[in-house]
């Protein structure tokens, strides 16, 4: 079930609401719970019994990891044998088809592939459950003793489906008390229209002249369709994700939850390593704090720094699927951080902002094409296409339509990935921002009730 979709926005997320502020305190996490089973199973009933294993097992492990009387080595062994059994079971339907035709090609077998579907939002629940077990074997988080908290913490259906990820002390006090007022409610639904809003009308309207143009012949494909086309790409994973993450935001805000940003203008950033601080905030942090410093981060020298840097990003890479295309998309993000912080920021740093803005959205785009393909003979072709490498004209006739029928939207797009700055008028603050909210959730609504092209890109991942 999709937040931008009707089913949702009319029947599922009013009847949770509605039940949700009508239940007494005591049953609030425990209404949560289920509608998020609910939520969860729509499509995959049967892969409720995944999250369940997951949720038990780290509530298990919790409670052993809080027994006084258990050593270090016993502690270490639980926290080992709670990321065996998450990482085992995301393997297992993430990388096991992968893993088997690498094997059947290189060696010549014929090993049948499991052929599961991926069950969603695993790759965000996996990691959740996994920094509550870390942060108890830290110390820096007390046990949850309460089964039906520790269940709406992994199952929190707002941000189940595709995060930001929360890590568990972000959400441990709020999971016990928590303010639910109009104010927040009213904050939550503006966030959850905006991201609506984001998705429905940005991000699928430019994703159609992406899908048009990638659907084409690359080898007769001029530079100037192809730079659009991977333009448009970029535009539509950053409204399609960040659209969802402030939906996500949003939802939580209405039912007393705050949590963290997961975007922050990506595209106005001067290096690799400032897109990295705004983009997918909270995946980059979960990294930073159980890999990157677990590993020794950068108090150990810095040969030590850019190891720990290239085995991130290699994480990173196969985190986001089962292709060699997201693991080369991971070597080439942390090769590049890797020079920014060893020499290239430094000299990044003499230049003038817009020269230092273009180099990072230039890697940036680059990038994207090694994201968008998960065959690289495509990102091969794509990226010839993009240099003339095959042998066509700059642009031709189909240049010139895509860039006069999508002016508008593009510019559009390119404000809309601006920082704004709020209004201090109080009319402003009143009314305007109701009517605006207002056209915004019923062109989106008008746009659902015909819309055939709904996707959303990290469903996948």
């Amino acid at each position: 079930m999709l937040f931008s979709s009707l089913l949702f926005l009319f029947l599922f997320l009013p009847a949770v609401l509605a039940l949700y502020y009508c239940s007494p305190w005591r049953i609030k996490n425990l209404i949560l719970f289920l509608t998020s089973l609910i939520f969860y199973a729509w499509g995959e009933p049967v892969y409720i019994v995944i999250m369940l294993l997951s949720t038990i097992t780290d509530y298990s492990f919790g409670l052993l990891l809080s027994r006084p009387k258990l050593n270090t080595i016993q502690r270490k062994w639980i926290v080992v044998f709670s990321v065996v059994v998450n990482l085992g079971l995301l393997s297992y339907f993430k990388y096991a088809d992968f893993l088997i035709l690498n094997v059947n090609e290189l060696l010549g077998t014929h090993i049948p592939l499991t052929e599961l579907p991926l069950p969603i939002g695993i790759s965000f629940y996996t990691f959740q459950s996994m920094s509550y077990i870390i942060d108890v074997y830290r110390g820096t988080a007390k046990a949850q003793r309460n089964w039906i908290d520790f269940g709406t913490f992994v199952a929190l259906f707002p941000q189940l489906v595709a995060g930001p990820i929360v890590q568990y002390n972000t959400l441990a006090e709020q999971l016990r008390k928590r303010s639910v007022n109009i104010e927040k409610f009213a904050e939550g639904v503006r966030r959850f229209i905006i991201g609506l809003a984001k998705k429905v009308l940005l991000a699928n309207n430019i994703g159609l002249l992406w899908h048009t143009i990638s659907s084409s012949n690359l080898d007769s494909m001029p530079a100037l369709t192809a730079w659009l086309g991977i333009i448009a790409f970029a535009f539509q994973i950053y409204f399609d994700f960040s659209g969802y993450s402030d939906m996500a935001i949003g939802l939580g805000l209405m039912f007393g939850f705050r949590f963290n940003e997961n975007f922050n203008q990506p595209y106005i950033a001067q290096s690799i390593t400032d897109f990295w601080r705004r983009w997918h905030i909270s995946l980059s942090s979960w990294f930073r704090d159980y890999v990157y410093i677990p590993l020794g981060g950068n108090r150990r020298g810095l040969g030590i720094q850019l190891r720990n840097i290239l085995i991130v990003w290699l994480l990173t890479g196969i985190w986001h699927g089962a292709s060699w295309n997201f693991l080369l998309w991971g070597l080439y993000f942390g090769v590049i951080l890797i020079i920014e912080k060893w020499w290239g920021l430094k000299l990044l740093n003499r230049l003038p902002r817009w020269v230092r803005h273009l180099y990072a959205l230039l890697l940036i785009l680059i990038g994207w094409v090694l994201f968008a393909f998960d065959q690289l003979p495509m990102v091969l072709r794509y990226l010839q296409a993009m240099v003339g490498f095959n042998h066509q004209p700059l642009w031709d006739n189909s240049t010139l339509y895509f860039t006069y029928t999508n002016a508008i939207l593009i510019l559009v797009l390119i404000i809309a990935s601006l920082p704004m700055k709020q209004s201090r008028s109080k009319n402003t603050r009143s009314l305007l921002p109701l009517v605006w909210h207002g056209v915004l959730f019923f062109l989106s609504v008008a746009y659902l009730v015909d819309a055939t092209f709904n996707p959303f890109l990290y469903f996948r991942f």
